[in-house]
């Protein structure tokens, strides 16, 4: 145990100032797929949020807002399927949060811009883990602009033929003019970016799973994880809060596989990061020896054998509705499965016994959003 004086200094230490989370969590995630889509200036995502630089990128990201606006240049001409590809390959090789997944698939819908789970897994298949970055490494994002930023990371896939150098940026320059002037490979004296023959992980981590669990697929993070595959009794909680409770109150053993359901977009409704029952896993010191399964997000601080947006979700009686305590359920990363050890006559009698549950709203703007959003599978969309 410590002290409130010691808990201080550690808070401190921990959070030296205003920003985001350090780690490559979801917003630093978002801020470099931003970057690396062309929609916001080089080295703009990774800059400390209280050092003078930032207020000097601010004030040169006016500049070329302003320019951008006399050149006609809109939003829709950056926003490329090309950008999607470079977003994804970027996300891949910096160790990035589930999230872009989700958020990446919903701002395509919004851009017109074909772009489905499968899009993901054929990336992570030819690009790396090149960025050495929390949770699952050893350094935070202000190390990563240190060793060059997001284009030190960009040069690197472009070199080796992985991200489109043809792509428009905000700045009215190609990716491949804006990176121009950066080392085609990544600084010898630094250890954030991994030159790309001797990556933290051959392939992308962010792997699509498919499975009689996961019809409609689930996103695991597969950094840092100890085994690719555990098969165990399922432990199924209807929330968050009980999952916690559960945990916290010594019920969740080595081998299960958590199950947390009706907290995807319709059933939370707005899908919840399970941060709690994830971090409360790592803190008994089960994070590498349970698997949790959940319709809901993730943390980008998460990490461990776990995998998120399982659709068709619980709430419209997808196959995780069905799962009754105690089933095998096999977690394989490596085969790309989502599994419960049960014959379809067995799913298809129990899907004939499912009742949906009462929305937890009727009225106003969440019961407004449950009827409207779409599967976490489509980006969790209000507009079809």
């Amino acid at each position: 145990k410590i002290d409130a004086a010691e808990l201080l200094e550690v808070e401190r230490r921990a959070c030296p100032g205003a920003g985001s989370c350090g780690g490559m969590f979801t917003a630093n995630t978002m801020s470099s797929v931003i970057e690396a889509m062309g929609m916001s200036l080089p080295y703009s995502s990774t800059m400390a949020a209280e050092d003078p630089e930032k207020a000097e990128s601010a004030a040169q990201s006016a500049v070329v807002l302003v320019e951008a606006i006399g050149r006609d240049l809109r939003p829709l001409q950056i926003l490329t399927r090309q950008a999607f590809e470079n977003a994804i390959a970027v996300s891949m090789a910096i160790g990035g949060s589930t999230n872009a997944v989700l958020h990446l698939l919903a701002i395509a819908r919004a851009a017109g811009v074909p772009l489905v789970l499968d899009d993901f897994e054929t990336i992570r298949t030819r690009v790396p883990v090149l960025c050495d970055l929390k949770p699952s490494g050893r350094f935070v994002t202000t190390d990563l602009h240190r060793a060059g930023g997001v284009p030190q990371v960009m040069k690197t896939l472009l070199t080796h033929g992985v991200l489109h150098g043809d792509a428009l940026s905000i700045t009215g320059r190609t990716i491949a003019e804006v990176l121009e002037d950066v080392p085609d490979s990544p600084r010898r004296d630094q250890e954030v970016i991994r030159p790309w023959e001797r990556p933290l992980y051959p392939k992308g981590h962010l792997s699509i799973l498919r499975g009689n669990l996961a019809p409609e697929g689930g996103v695991a993070k597969i950094t840092g994880v100890k085994a690719l595959k555990m098969t165990g009794p399922a432990r199924v909680f209807d929330s968050e809060e009980a999952c916690l409770e559960a945990i916290l109150k010594g019920r969740v053993k080595r081998g299960d596989v958590v199950v947390i359901r009706y907290e995807g977009p319709k059933g939370g409704p707005g899908m919840r990061e399970m941060l709690s029952p994830t971090s409360a896993l790592i803190g008994a010191g089960l994070g590498d020896a349970v698997g949790l399964i959940t319709d809901g997000r993730f943390s980008g601080g998460t990490y461990g054998l776990v995998v998120g947006h399982v659709s068709p979700e619980a709430a419209v009686g997808g196959p995780i509705a069905l799962v009754q305590e105690g089933d095998r359920i096999t977690i394989d990363a490596e085969r790309r499965r989502l599994d419960v050890d049960l014959p379809e006559a067995e799913l298809a009698r129990r899907r004939a016994g499912w009742k949906a549950r009462a929305p937890t709203y009727t009225s106003g703007v969440l019961a407004k959003y449950a009827k409207l959003v779409s599967s976490s599978s489509l980006g969790a969309v209000t507009d079809g």
